[in-house]
């Protein structure tokens, strides 16, 4: 049996908020939700990319002739205890792929930091070690490949062994299951989450005539080893795979009700958003006395022209114009629609309009 359930606004597609995003920092916008699935789908999915993003980080370090953790190292300026705190900033980056069937238990990497009299010279006696020297030659790429490790005084040959695991959130050193610890092999506390921050906001958002659904707009920081992109696509999956296990409940199908404005192909959708006058869509005052000026009262009367047309308006410049573009994109519109499909060209738009808003009126019994 097949229960019809009332419509649910949703998103259409995800907006990224170009002029904000940075190397490792993005914001993502969506909308509409119907009120309150903005927080609910925000804080979901805030707390899984927060706390459920996989990456590669070290997970134990042997260097040769070092015992333990509390000893200074003779030609080494930095004790072990400080080595390893340089060794917990390391950035790693590998992305274990299911058709390379890599195995995703810790691998060992191994270099031979041979550090001669002429590289202390050429260096003015101080030779300074970093990832690049450890992990170049790895599978894994290096996100800050010139973080220092540790700084050779006198010439040395000496094997460093980084053992490397894929987890998730922050594991401490004593949690960390080893099949087979060796001899002098030091554990590290880890921090394998790639998400340093996530934030998100709800905002109120229109659709047709009502203003109170929900914009969600969700930032996302990371440290490198992760795009904002790739983390919050991760976590989406994730989230759908936690709730596909309560489909066992499911007693009925359901479909939901389209209702009166169905999806933006919808000629009742996009009519709806046409009808709205200039003055609804909070331009500034230039663009709104620009548009008026050229006698464009609706957004309908505004999407049939084209771009290059609206140029050549008085006082109308680059900047006015990329406001337009920018507020038409939060409806769903574009300038210079084709809008034949649903019986409107640029000669019929004000009759076509005039013909909906008095159908409108009458349906309403206004």
């Amino acid at each position: 049996m097949t229960v019809k359930y009332g419509k649910f606004e949703l998103p259409s597609k995800i907006k990224v908020d170009e002029a904000s995003r940075k190397k490792n920092f993005c914001r993502f916008i969506a909308e509409p939700f119907e009120r309150g699935f903005g927080h609910t789908v925000g804080n979901a999915l805030r707390r899984i990319l927060l706390t459920s993003m996989e990456a590669p980080a070290i997970i134990s370090v042997r260097i040769e002739g070092v015992p333990h953790e509390y000893t200074a190292i003779e030609g080494i300026v930095e004790d072990m205890t400080h080595i390893i705190l340089n060794l917990k900033s390391a950035l790693l980056r590998k992305l274990p792929i299911e058709e390379e069937h890599i195995s995703r238990e810790p691998r060992v990497i191994s270099k031979i930091i041979d550090v001669t009299g002429d590289m202390l010279d050429k260096e003015g006696g101080q030779y300074i070690v970093t990832l690049q020297d450890l992990l170049g030659d790895s599978d894994f790429d290096v996100v800050n490949p010139d973080q220092p490790v540790f700084t050779v005084t006198k010439p040395m040959m000496k094997k460093v062994d980084l053992k490397i695991g894929i987890g998730r959130g922050y594991v401490p050193s004593e949690r960390h299951v080893m099949k087979e610890k060796v001899i002098d092999e030091i554990l590290l506390d880890s921090a394998f989450s790639p998400v340093r921050l996530v934030n998100y906001f709800v905002e109120n958002t229109r659709v047709g005539q009502d203003t109170d659904f929900d914009r969600l707009i969700l930032e996302v920081t990371t440290d490198g080893r992760l795009s904002p992109e790739e983390a919050l696509g991760f976590a989406v999956q994730i989230a759908i795979t936690h709730f596909e296990v309560f489909l066992l409940l499911k007693a009925h199908e359901i479909t939901f009700d389209q209702g009166a404005v169905e999806l933006s192909t919808d000629r009742d959708s996009i009519l709806q958003k046409l009808v709205l006058k200039i003055n609804e869509i909070e331009l500034s005052v230039r663009s709104t006395n620009c548009l008026a000026g050229a006698n464009i009262e609706t957004i309908g009367e505004l999407v049939v022209m084209p771009e290059s047309e609206m140029l050549k308006f008085r006082n109308f410049g680059k900047k006015s114009l990329s406001e337009i573009k920018a507020k038409l994109e939060e409806l769903g519109l574009s300038l210079g629609m084709d809008l034949s499909r649903i019986g409107i060209t640029r000669d019929n738009v004000k009759e076509v309009l005039t013909q909906f808003l008095a159908e409108r009126a009458a349906k309403e019994g206004v």
